[in-house]
Protein backbone atom coordinates (compact mmCIF):
# COMPACT_ATOMS: atom_id res chain seq x y z
CA UNK A 1 0.00 0.00 0.00
CA UNK A 2 3.09 2.20 0.69
CA UNK A 3 4.87 1.76 -2.81
CA UNK A 4 0.60 2.28 -4.19
CA UNK A 5 0.31 5.84 -2.05
CA UNK A 6 3.72 7.31 -3.56
CA UNK A 7 2.89 6.37 -6.87
CA UNK A 8 -0.55 8.25 -6.89
CA UNK A 9 1.19 10.78 -4.92
CA UNK A 10 4.16 11.28 -7.42
CA UNK A 11 1.24 11.06 -10.62
CA UNK A 12 -1.37 13.66 -9.44
CA UNK A 13 1.43 16.00 -7.66
CA UNK A 14 0.85 15.70 -4.33
CA UNK A 15 3.42 16.71 -1.89
CA UNK A 16 3.58 15.74 1.85
CA UNK A 17 3.48 12.85 4.29
CA UNK A 18 1.03 13.72 7.33
CA UNK A 19 -1.10 11.19 8.16
CA UNK A 20 -4.39 13.54 7.76
CA UNK A 21 -3.20 13.71 4.34
CA UNK A 22 -2.32 9.93 3.81
CA UNK A 23 -6.06 8.95 5.13
CA UNK A 24 -7.69 11.03 2.93
CA UNK A 25 -5.51 9.71 -0.06
CA UNK A 26 -6.29 5.99 1.03
CA UNK A 27 -10.14 6.71 1.10
CA UNK A 28 -10.15 8.12 -2.55
CA UNK A 29 -8.29 4.73 -3.75
CA UNK A 30 -10.69 2.71 -1.95
CA UNK A 31 -14.24 4.38 -3.42
CA UNK A 32 -12.70 4.93 -6.82
CA UNK A 33 -13.47 1.76 -8.14
CA UNK A 34 -16.87 1.78 -7.04
CA UNK A 35 -19.89 4.57 -8.44
CA UNK A 36 -20.33 5.78 -5.30
CA UNK A 37 -20.97 9.82 -5.38
CA UNK A 38 -18.54 11.16 -2.99
CA UNK A 39 -18.00 14.54 -1.29
CA UNK A 40 -14.99 16.19 -0.85
CA UNK A 41 -14.55 19.51 1.98
CA UNK A 42 -11.94 21.28 2.89
CA UNK A 43 -10.81 24.93 2.59
CA UNK A 44 -9.94 26.99 -0.27
CA UNK A 45 -6.79 26.25 -2.06
CA UNK A 46 -6.25 22.89 0.10
CA UNK A 47 -6.35 20.80 -3.84
CA UNK A 48 -9.60 19.06 -3.81
CA UNK A 49 -9.81 18.62 -7.26
CA UNK A 50 -6.84 16.04 -7.07
CA UNK A 51 -8.55 14.02 -4.94
CA UNK A 52 -11.36 13.94 -7.89
CA UNK A 53 -9.13 13.38 -10.51
CA UNK A 54 -7.35 10.21 -8.12
CA UNK A 55 -11.20 8.88 -8.00
CA UNK A 56 -11.64 8.95 -11.83
CA UNK A 57 -8.76 7.80 -13.08
CA UNK A 58 -7.74 4.89 -10.82
CA UNK A 59 -11.99 3.81 -11.65
CA UNK A 60 -13.23 1.89 -15.03
CA UNK A 61 -14.44 4.94 -15.95
CA UNK A 62 -10.52 6.59 -16.78
CA UNK A 63 -10.92 5.90 -20.49
CA UNK A 64 -13.74 8.80 -20.31
CA UNK A 65 -14.18 12.14 -19.47
CA UNK A 66 -13.67 13.78 -16.93
CA UNK A 67 -15.08 17.66 -16.66
CA UNK A 68 -14.56 19.72 -13.28
CA UNK A 69 -16.85 22.66 -13.23
CA UNK A 70 -17.00 25.65 -10.87
CA UNK A 71 -20.18 25.72 -9.88
CA UNK A 72 -19.74 29.18 -8.12
CA UNK A 73 -18.22 30.79 -11.25
CA UNK A 74 -21.46 30.45 -13.54
CA UNK A 75 -24.15 33.20 -13.54
CA UNK A 76 -27.76 31.71 -11.62
CA UNK A 77 -29.31 32.31 -15.15
CA UNK A 78 -26.70 29.63 -17.33
CA UNK A 79 -26.03 27.34 -14.66
CA UNK A 80 -29.06 24.89 -16.04
CA UNK A 81 -28.04 25.35 -19.59
CA UNK A 82 -24.31 24.78 -18.60
CA UNK A 83 -24.78 21.58 -16.97
CA UNK A 84 -28.02 19.98 -18.68
CA UNK A 85 -27.76 21.59 -21.75
CA UNK A 86 -30.92 23.64 -23.74
CA UNK A 87 -32.81 23.37 -26.59
CA UNK A 88 -32.73 25.76 -29.52
CA UNK A 89 -35.20 28.54 -28.97
CA UNK A 90 -35.16 27.86 -24.98
CA UNK A 91 -34.57 31.15 -24.26
CA UNK A 92 -33.17 34.30 -25.79
CA UNK A 93 -30.03 33.88 -27.03
CA UNK A 94 -30.51 29.95 -27.65
CA UNK A 95 -30.06 29.80 -31.48
CA UNK A 96 -28.76 26.50 -31.55
CA UNK A 97 -29.09 23.57 -29.72
CA UNK A 98 -26.72 22.35 -27.07
CA UNK A 99 -25.09 19.59 -24.89
CA UNK A 100 -25.00 20.30 -21.58
CA UNK A 101 -22.07 18.44 -19.06
CA UNK A 102 -23.68 16.07 -17.86
CA UNK A 103 -24.17 14.75 -21.17
CA UNK A 104 -20.70 15.26 -22.71
CA UNK A 105 -19.64 12.96 -20.07
CA UNK A 106 -21.50 10.39 -20.08
CA UNK A 107 -19.82 7.51 -18.37
CA UNK A 108 -17.37 9.72 -17.23
CA UNK A 109 -16.83 11.68 -13.86
CA UNK A 110 -17.86 15.14 -13.57
CA UNK A 111 -16.43 16.93 -10.65
CA UNK A 112 -18.98 19.55 -9.25
CA UNK A 113 -16.62 22.36 -7.12
CA UNK A 114 -18.00 24.71 -5.12
CA UNK A 115 -21.27 22.87 -5.20
CA UNK A 116 -22.40 24.74 -2.22
CA UNK A 117 -22.84 27.60 -4.79
CA UNK A 118 -25.80 25.84 -6.58
CA UNK A 119 -29.22 27.64 -6.93
CA UNK A 120 -32.17 26.00 -5.14
CA UNK A 121 -33.50 24.53 -8.64
CA UNK A 122 -30.48 23.24 -9.87
CA UNK A 123 -30.08 21.58 -6.99
CA UNK A 124 -33.28 19.76 -7.65
CA UNK A 125 -32.10 18.60 -11.38
CA UNK A 126 -29.10 17.63 -9.87
CA UNK A 127 -30.67 15.37 -7.25
CA UNK A 128 -32.64 13.72 -9.93
CA UNK A 129 -29.58 12.87 -11.68
CA UNK A 130 -28.18 11.22 -8.59
CA UNK A 131 -31.50 9.34 -7.54
CA UNK A 132 -32.31 8.13 -11.61
CA UNK A 133 -29.64 9.05 -13.78
CA UNK A 134 -31.46 11.37 -15.82
CA UNK A 135 -31.92 14.89 -17.33
CA UNK A 136 -33.80 16.89 -18.98
CA UNK A 137 -32.78 20.06 -21.22
CA UNK A 138 -34.12 23.79 -20.88
CA UNK A 139 -36.80 24.05 -23.12
CA UNK A 140 -37.15 20.27 -23.85
CA UNK A 141 -39.86 17.86 -22.16
CA UNK A 142 -38.16 14.83 -23.76
CA UNK A 143 -35.98 12.80 -20.34
CA UNK A 144 -32.67 11.78 -21.33
CA UNK A 145 -30.24 9.35 -19.66
CA UNK A 146 -26.79 9.60 -18.58
CA UNK A 147 -24.64 7.24 -16.87
CA UNK A 148 -22.04 9.59 -14.91
CA UNK A 149 -20.16 9.09 -11.86
CA UNK A 150 -20.55 12.44 -9.39
CA UNK A 151 -17.54 14.25 -7.10
CA UNK A 152 -18.67 17.38 -5.45
CA UNK A 153 -16.72 19.44 -3.37
CA UNK A 154 -17.33 22.80 -1.62
CA UNK A 155 -15.64 24.88 1.31
CA UNK A 156 -18.91 25.38 3.07
CA UNK A 157 -20.44 24.38 6.10
CA UNK A 158 -23.39 22.51 4.25
CA UNK A 159 -24.90 21.78 7.69
CA UNK A 160 -25.54 25.33 8.47
CA UNK A 161 -26.51 26.10 5.00
CA UNK A 162 -29.30 23.74 5.35
CA UNK A 163 -30.46 25.43 8.37
CA UNK A 164 -30.84 28.61 6.40
CA UNK A 165 -32.48 26.99 3.80
CA UNK A 166 -29.61 27.17 0.92
CA UNK A 167 -28.98 23.81 0.48
CA UNK A 168 -31.56 20.81 0.09
CA UNK A 169 -30.70 18.49 2.72
CA UNK A 170 -31.76 15.39 0.58
CA UNK A 171 -29.18 16.29 -2.12
CA UNK A 172 -26.65 16.68 0.67
CA UNK A 173 -27.08 12.99 1.79
CA UNK A 174 -26.89 11.75 -1.91
CA UNK A 175 -23.58 13.72 -2.68
CA UNK A 176 -22.06 12.32 0.92
CA UNK A 177 -21.93 9.15 0.31
CA UNK A 178 -18.24 9.09 0.54
CA UNK A 179 -16.78 12.00 2.75
CA UNK A 180 -13.47 13.03 2.20
CA UNK A 181 -12.23 15.49 4.46
CA UNK A 182 -8.92 17.44 2.74
CA UNK A 183 -7.35 18.36 5.57
CA UNK A 184 -5.96 22.58 5.76
CA UNK A 185 -2.30 23.22 5.44
CA UNK A 186 -2.09 24.40 9.25
CA UNK A 187 -3.37 20.78 10.16
CA UNK A 188 -0.10 19.23 7.75
CA UNK A 189 2.88 21.77 9.66
CA UNK A 190 5.31 19.14 8.49
CA UNK A 191 4.56 19.35 4.97
CA UNK A 192 4.91 23.28 4.45
CA UNK A 193 8.60 23.17 4.22
CA UNK A 194 8.29 20.65 1.95
CA UNK A 195 5.63 22.26 -0.59
CA UNK A 196 7.43 25.33 -0.39
CA UNK A 197 10.98 23.93 -1.46
CA UNK A 198 8.99 22.10 -4.31
CA UNK A 199 7.40 25.44 -5.41
CA UNK A 200 11.13 27.23 -5.24
CA UNK A 201 12.66 24.83 -6.89
CA UNK A 202 9.95 24.00 -10.06
CA UNK A 203 10.17 28.23 -10.30
CA UNK A 204 13.72 28.21 -9.92
CA UNK A 205 14.16 25.39 -12.57
CA UNK A 206 11.76 27.65 -14.90
CA UNK A 207 13.04 30.67 -14.79
CA UNK A 208 16.98 29.54 -14.38
CA UNK A 209 17.91 30.92 -11.09
CA UNK A 210 19.11 29.46 -7.20
CA UNK A 211 16.34 28.04 -5.93
CA UNK A 212 15.34 29.84 -2.49
CA UNK A 213 16.88 28.45 1.25
CA UNK A 214 14.90 28.78 4.50
CA UNK A 215 16.75 30.13 7.44
CA UNK A 216 15.23 28.21 10.91
CA UNK A 217 14.06 31.35 12.11
CA UNK A 218 12.21 31.54 8.66
CA UNK A 219 11.34 27.77 8.61
CA UNK A 220 9.66 28.26 11.90
CA UNK A 221 7.69 31.37 11.38
CA UNK A 222 6.19 29.46 7.76
CA UNK A 223 5.67 26.37 9.71
CA UNK A 224 3.54 28.39 12.65
CA UNK A 225 1.60 31.04 10.29
CA UNK A 226 -1.82 29.98 9.88
CA UNK A 227 -1.86 29.57 5.77
CA UNK A 228 -5.93 31.05 5.16
CA UNK A 229 -5.40 30.26 1.26
CA UNK A 230 -3.57 27.27 2.34
CA UNK A 231 -1.19 25.58 -0.67
CA UNK A 232 -2.62 28.42 -3.17
CA UNK A 233 -1.45 31.04 -0.70
CA UNK A 234 2.09 29.40 0.54
CA UNK A 235 2.95 28.65 -3.58
CA UNK A 236 2.15 32.51 -3.98
CA UNK A 237 4.53 33.72 -1.77
CA UNK A 238 6.93 31.48 -2.80
CA UNK A 239 6.36 32.73 -6.26
CA UNK A 240 6.60 36.52 -4.87
CA UNK A 241 9.68 35.96 -2.74
CA UNK A 242 11.74 34.32 -5.63
CA UNK A 243 10.97 36.64 -8.08
CA UNK A 244 11.50 39.49 -5.78
CA UNK A 245 14.34 38.52 -3.91
CA UNK A 246 18.19 39.18 -4.92
CA UNK A 247 19.41 37.16 -1.51
CA UNK A 248 18.62 33.44 -1.85
CA UNK A 249 18.87 32.77 1.39
CA UNK A 250 15.51 33.95 3.55
CA UNK A 251 15.76 35.45 6.42
CA UNK A 252 12.80 36.55 9.14
CA UNK A 253 12.58 40.14 7.75
CA UNK A 254 12.12 39.07 4.42
CA UNK A 255 10.05 36.38 4.91
CA UNK A 256 7.83 39.12 7.31
CA UNK A 257 7.33 41.36 4.23
CA UNK A 258 5.25 39.29 2.48
CA UNK A 259 3.57 37.01 5.93
CA UNK A 260 3.16 40.61 8.02
CA UNK A 261 0.67 39.38 10.00
CA UNK A 262 3.06 36.73 11.34
CA UNK A 263 4.62 39.25 13.10
CA UNK A 264 2.32 40.06 15.38
CA UNK A 265 1.12 38.48 18.47
CA UNK A 266 -1.02 35.78 18.12
CA UNK A 267 -3.87 36.43 20.83
CA UNK A 268 -6.60 33.16 21.14
CA UNK A 269 -9.61 33.00 19.77
CA UNK A 270 -13.44 31.88 20.82
CA UNK A 271 -14.78 29.23 18.69
CA UNK A 272 -18.73 28.44 19.16
CA UNK A 273 -21.88 28.95 17.66
CA UNK A 274 -23.79 32.01 18.85
CA UNK A 275 -25.77 35.04 18.57
CA UNK A 276 -23.97 37.78 15.57
CA UNK A 277 -23.98 39.90 18.35
CA UNK A 278 -22.35 37.87 21.16
CA UNK A 279 -18.96 39.40 22.41
CA UNK A 280 -17.28 35.94 21.32
CA UNK A 281 -18.48 35.94 17.63
CA UNK A 282 -15.98 35.82 15.57
CA UNK A 283 -18.64 37.08 12.95
CA UNK A 284 -18.89 40.80 14.36
CA UNK A 285 -15.58 42.11 13.96
CA UNK A 286 -16.05 45.17 15.82
CA UNK A 287 -16.09 42.82 18.87
CA UNK A 288 -13.30 40.71 18.09
CA UNK A 289 -11.59 43.85 17.85
CA UNK A 290 -12.66 44.71 21.70
CA UNK A 291 -11.87 41.29 22.30
CA UNK A 292 -8.51 41.25 21.12
CA UNK A 293 -7.42 44.34 23.57
CA UNK A 294 -8.87 43.25 26.88
CA UNK A 295 -6.97 40.04 26.47
CA UNK A 296 -3.68 42.34 25.51
CA UNK A 297 -4.29 43.62 28.96
CA UNK A 298 -4.88 40.70 30.45
CA UNK A 299 -1.54 39.01 29.12
CA UNK A 300 -0.32 42.28 30.48
CA UNK A 301 -1.76 41.87 33.72
CA UNK A 302 -0.02 38.33 33.68
CA UNK A 303 3.54 39.78 33.29
CA UNK A 304 3.15 42.46 35.45
CA UNK A 305 1.77 40.60 38.24
CA UNK A 306 4.91 37.97 37.71
CA UNK A 307 6.93 40.75 37.54
CA UNK A 308 5.21 41.72 41.11
CA UNK A 309 6.25 38.40 42.68
CA UNK A 310 10.13 39.30 41.17
CA UNK A 311 10.09 42.61 43.36
CA UNK A 312 8.90 41.87 46.29
CA UNK A 313 11.18 38.75 46.58
CA UNK A 314 14.02 40.98 45.83
CA UNK A 315 12.92 43.40 48.42
CA UNK A 316 13.03 40.76 51.06
CA UNK A 317 16.84 39.51 50.18
CA UNK A 318 17.83 42.86 50.24
CA UNK A 319 17.19 43.33 53.54
CA UNK A 320 19.00 39.91 54.34
CA UNK A 321 15.80 37.99 54.79
CA UNK A 322 15.03 34.62 53.58
CA UNK A 323 11.56 34.23 52.57
CA UNK A 324 9.62 31.50 51.84
CA UNK A 325 8.53 31.85 48.14
CA UNK A 326 6.00 29.47 47.93
CA UNK A 327 3.86 30.62 50.80
CA UNK A 328 4.66 34.38 49.72
CA UNK A 329 2.98 33.63 46.23
CA UNK A 330 0.14 31.83 47.98
CA UNK A 331 -0.24 34.85 50.24
CA UNK A 332 -0.47 37.06 47.11
CA UNK A 333 -3.43 35.15 45.62
CA UNK A 334 -0.98 33.87 42.48
CA UNK A 335 -0.60 30.28 41.46
CA UNK A 336 2.88 28.44 40.87
CA UNK A 337 2.55 29.77 37.30
CA UNK A 338 1.77 33.22 37.89
CA UNK A 339 -2.00 32.67 36.78
CA UNK A 340 -4.67 35.22 38.68
CA UNK A 341 -6.93 33.60 41.23
CA UNK A 342 -10.51 34.01 39.86
CA UNK A 343 -11.97 34.95 42.88
CA UNK A 344 -13.77 37.71 42.07
CA UNK A 345 -15.30 38.96 38.56
CA UNK A 346 -12.97 42.23 38.55
CA UNK A 347 -9.82 41.52 39.77
CA UNK A 348 -7.93 43.03 42.55
CA UNK A 349 -5.17 42.10 44.93
CA UNK A 350 -4.78 43.10 48.52
CA UNK A 351 -2.05 41.77 50.78
CA UNK A 352 -2.09 42.15 54.69
CA UNK A 353 -0.12 39.55 56.35
CA UNK A 354 3.31 38.71 58.36
CA UNK A 355 6.51 37.65 56.28
CA UNK A 356 8.04 35.12 59.01
CA UNK A 357 12.01 35.36 57.54
CA UNK A 358 15.16 33.13 58.60
CA UNK A 359 18.07 35.00 60.60
CA UNK A 360 20.38 34.17 62.99
CA UNK A 361 19.45 37.38 64.92
CA UNK A 362 15.89 36.84 67.00
CA UNK A 363 12.73 36.17 64.76
CA UNK A 364 10.44 39.14 64.56
CA UNK A 365 7.35 39.26 62.67
CA UNK A 366 6.74 42.65 60.03
CA UNK A 367 3.25 43.33 58.61
CA UNK A 368 4.04 44.45 54.94
CA UNK A 369 0.55 45.86 52.96
CA UNK A 370 1.19 45.35 49.45
CA UNK A 371 -1.48 47.01 47.46
CA UNK A 372 -1.49 46.42 43.74
CA UNK A 373 -3.96 48.96 41.49
CA UNK A 374 -7.20 47.52 40.16
CA UNK A 375 -7.17 44.98 37.53
CA UNK A 376 -10.27 45.29 36.28
CA UNK A 377 -11.05 44.69 32.61
CA UNK A 378 -12.51 47.53 32.03
CA UNK A 379 -10.55 50.18 33.79
CA UNK A 380 -7.51 48.47 31.71
CA UNK A 381 -9.12 49.03 28.63
CA UNK A 382 -10.02 52.58 29.78
CA UNK A 383 -6.79 53.12 30.35
CA UNK A 384 -5.27 51.98 26.90
CA UNK A 385 -7.76 54.29 25.01
CA UNK A 386 -6.77 57.49 27.51
CA UNK A 387 -2.93 56.62 26.49
CA UNK A 388 -3.71 56.61 22.73
CA UNK A 389 -5.84 59.49 22.94
CA UNK A 390 -2.70 61.01 24.36
CA UNK A 391 -0.46 59.90 22.17
CA UNK A 392 -2.37 61.09 18.95
CA UNK A 393 -3.18 64.61 20.62
CA UNK A 394 -6.86 63.63 20.69
CA UNK A 395 -7.07 62.55 17.15
CA UNK A 396 -9.47 59.68 17.32
CA UNK A 397 -8.63 58.35 13.94
CA UNK A 398 -5.33 57.63 15.10
CA UNK A 399 -5.88 56.37 18.03
CA UNK A 400 -8.35 54.08 16.49
CA UNK A 401 -5.59 52.72 14.49
CA UNK A 402 -3.46 52.14 17.53
CA UNK A 403 -5.74 50.11 19.55
CA UNK A 404 -6.82 48.22 16.04
CA UNK A 405 -11.03 49.24 16.48
CA UNK A 406 -12.90 51.11 14.10
CA UNK A 407 -13.57 55.18 14.84
CA UNK A 408 -16.80 53.96 15.72
CA UNK A 409 -16.17 51.62 18.72
CA UNK A 410 -13.88 53.90 19.73
CA UNK A 411 -16.55 56.97 20.30
CA UNK A 412 -18.86 54.30 21.74
CA UNK A 413 -16.07 53.44 24.21
CA UNK A 414 -15.29 57.12 24.67
CA UNK A 415 -18.93 57.82 25.70
CA UNK A 416 -19.25 54.64 27.85
CA UNK A 417 -16.45 55.54 29.83
CA UNK A 418 -17.12 59.48 30.05
CA UNK A 419 -13.77 60.31 29.03
CA UNK A 420 -13.12 63.64 28.04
Amino acid sequence: MNATLTGIKQRFGIIGNSKLLNDAIDIAMQVAPTDLSVLVTGGSGVGKESFAKIIHYQSSRKHNDFIAVNCGAIPDGTIDSELFGHEKGAFTGAVDQRKGYFEVANNGTIFLDEVGELPMNTQARLLRVLEAGEFIKVGSSKVQKTNIRVVAATNLDISRAIKKGKFREDLYYRLNTIPIKVPSLRERKEDIYLLFRKFSIDLAEKYRMPPLRLDEESKEILENYRWPGNIRQLKNIAEQISIIEENRLVTRNQLLKYLPEAGSSNLPIIIGKGNENDFGSSQNPEWKKEREILYKALFDMKKELSGLKNVVTELVKNRGNVVDTENLYQQLQLDSDGDITQDHSAYSLTVNSPFKTKSNRDDFDESHEVVEESLSLAEREKEFIIKALDKHKGRRKNAAQELGISERTLYRKIKEYDIQ
